[in-house]
């Protein structure tokens, strides 16, 4: 029997959009995701798009507002929307919209309620990535993208797996959670109060260490986003790759703002981007 049930089908452009639920082991809950196919005729092996969201979302969010499967279909990638944390009424939950359901920040907790289900690096590199490569034999080249909190997951999972990701792009992300207030309160929590622990997953830090294959990274952030100075500040880790001369391409867009308006407007930029990087 299947490990994956199928809640929704969408012919969209010339693919397909599902919407899959299974039973985690590893976060011990049931958890969705959304899955974009291109045409099998056209494209039987195409490369998979790892698609991280942000602080509230869930695998919906990309898949209605961004528009992003007139673009995939074109140039035959499939795309993987995972949920942004566990969720159940017996999954541990704050009433900041920052904190636990819809905020797992995509590492793996330590310190307690959280740690028992919050194991969200593990869950996507580990127990997602099986499900996927053997129930839906989608085993090809990978790239890797998100926003905000899913652009801070975007960098981290690809600076930690550079031999896996091919490319990565991110929206507006959190690149130094350890020096913000949107990721102090989170690896607080998570993580426990010793910032020591906090470092493997700071796409910052994690630049600074950085040795090996070198990822390429594309970064769109826009100026009218009410985060980017407080919470984001991408020129962090632009100074940190430039110190390890790392391909990394930070794009200041005018007039953008934090929303799903910006991603819809340069989603089709980062996928030829990853395609691009792919043909190299």
């Amino acid at each position: 029997m299947s490990k994956v049930e199928n809640l929704e089908e969408h012919r969209i452009f010339d693919g397909m959009q599902y919407k899959y639920r299974h039973h985690s082991e590893l976060l011990d809950c049931p958890m969705t995701f959304s899955l974009f196919l291109p045409n099998k005729e056209k494209f039987p092996e195409p490369p998979l798009l790892w698609w991280l969201s942000g602080l509230t979302c869930n695998d919906d969010n990309f898949t209605h507002k961004a528009g992003a499967q007139r673009a995939a279909a074109r140039l035959g990638i499939a795309m993987i929307m995972p949920d942004t944390s566990p969720r159940g009424e017996e999954i541990a939950d704050s009433s900041d919209y920052d904190l636990g359901q819809g905020a797992g920040f995509y590492l793996n907790a330590t310190q307690e309620p959280w740690a028992s289900h919050y194991k969200m690096y593990d869950y996507l590199t580990e127990e997602l990535t099986d499900l996927v490569r053997v129930e839906l034999g989608l085993d090809g080249p990978e790239f890797i993208s998100g926003h905000s909190m899913g652009g801070h997951g975007a960098l981290v999972l690809g600076l930690r797996n550079p031999e896996r990701f091919q490319s990565i792009t991110a929206f507006a992300p959190i690149v130094n959670p350890s020096e913000v207030p949107w990721g102090i309160k989170a690896f607080e929590n998570y993580l426990g109060k010793t910032e020591e622990d906090w470092a493997e997953w700071d796409a910052v830090k994690l630049m600074k260490q950085h040795s090996g294959k070198r990822v390429p990274i594309l970064i769109d952030q826009g100026d009218k986003d009410p985060f980017y100075k407080k919470e984001l500040e991408p020129a962090k880790l632009v100074e940190a790759a430039k110190e390890k001369d790392y391909p990394l391409q930070l794009r200041i867009q005018s007039g953008h703002d934090h929303s799903y308006y910006t991603i819809a407007t340069f989603i089709e930029e980062h996928l030829e981007f990853h395609i691009n990087e792919l043909k190299k």
